[in-house]
């Protein structure tokens, strides 16, 4: 098995073939930056719940995916932006806005993994990690 250099984008790219291929559940090998991740998808209604299941030397984080009443996408679309090659920073001032203020943004700040929203408010800016939309 080969070495994962970003497992952000890892975890990302397992939910997008999930949903692509409209399966209920994703299973994403477990760290607690991945399961802050899963924390706030589900605190801003993007999954429906999350598990962490202790299988294994690491344990695994289940994934139930959301859809809509007939079956449409509740993500759209996921997006790695701060990456190992080209780490991209923002300021509290500068906290960038996903379509409109319709999508989300997740933030590694000095106090946790937060969303954009809750980072604005809170006053901290960070390393911008994804967009969700």
């Amino acid at each position: 098995m080969a070495v994962i250099t970003d497992p952000i984008a890892d975890m990302l790219t397992r939910i997008r073939n999930a949903n692509t291929a409209s399966h209920p559940l994703v299973d994403v090998p477990a760290s607690k930056m991945k399961q802050a991740v899963a924390r706030i998808l589900k605190e801003e209604g993007f999954i429906t719940d999350f598990e962490r299941v202790d299988e294994g030397p690491q344990g695994t984080i289940r994934i139930k995916l959301k859809y809509g009443p007939n079956k449409e996408k509740v993500i759209t679309g996921l997006r790695r932006i701060s990456r190992p090659g080209l780490r991209v920073f923002t300021s509290k001032t500068e906290i960038p806005r996903v379509l409109g203020g319709l999508g989300l943004v997740i933030i590694s700040t000095s106090r946790g993994i937060m969303s954009g929203k809750r980072a604005k408010k809170e006053g901290c800016g960070g390393e911008v990690l994804a967009y969700v939309w």
